[in-house]
């Protein structure tokens, strides 16, 4: 087995994942990718997310060619239907409405390249979340706390979840956007990145 890398490069410009990488110990490179996302409401929400985050890791790939690259994508799904970014606080109103009082399910999709090895892994991880029953006003004094328009689903559970979640399962990780405990295990199972440590 060749030597592990020091450093893991992140595809991505989410500032929730940088923070739960650091959070892991990990020592990582900001470096997203800009990649266009495949946002149709309509795809299979597993299937979309391992391709996007696959699409993102390439890309950086292309230019690190032989560094550890992350790439990760995540959506909210609900009847069958992908619940992306809003694209302005009108349609993030719109998904809110539709989430209150109901279980959502949350994927995110991980995508590991060791230009080392040559190997590329790809997984999507699922979360349920619960919503409270939302009144107008209680989505006005969400917005006023969060920004809804970089999220999927136009909410993070990081902040204010006490105004719109009633309860989650799975991952609390894996809903901000980056499931950390599936991968330190795959990172741990395949000695890719040296021992944690904390960045100073």
């Amino acid at each position: 087995m060749s030597a592990p890398h020091t450093l893991l490069h992140l595809a991505s410009a989410s500032p929730r994942r940088a923070q739960l990488l650091g959070e892991m110990g990990l020592r990582f490179a900001v470096e997203p990718t800009h990649v266009p996302e495949d946002e149709d409401p309509a795809a299979p929400p597993e299937s979309l997310v391992k391709s996007n985050a696959l699409a993102k890791a390439r890309a950086l790939a292309r230019l690190r060619p032989t560094a550890l690259i992350l790439g990760c994508d995540t959506t909210v799904s609900l009847d069958n239907k992908n619940l992306n970014k809003p694209a302005d606080l009108a349609e993030a109103r719109v998904m809110l409405r539709c989430l209150s009082g109901r279980m959502h399910t949350v994927f995110t999709g991980i995508c590991l390249i060791d230009g080392i090895s040559g190997e590329t892994f790809v997984e999507a991880v699922t979360s349920r979340v619960f919503f409270r029953p939302l009144e107008e006003d209680t989505i006005s004094r969400y917005f006023a706390v969060v920004n809804p328009l970089d999220k999927a689903g136009a909410y993070g559970i990081q902040e204010g979840r006490a105004l719109i979640i009633d309860r989650w399962e799975g991952s609390l990780s894996n809903i901000m956007g980056l499931p950390t405990e599936r991968l330190a295990v795959v990172l741990a199972q395949r000695g890719l990145l040296e021992p944690l440590r904390e960045i100073k």
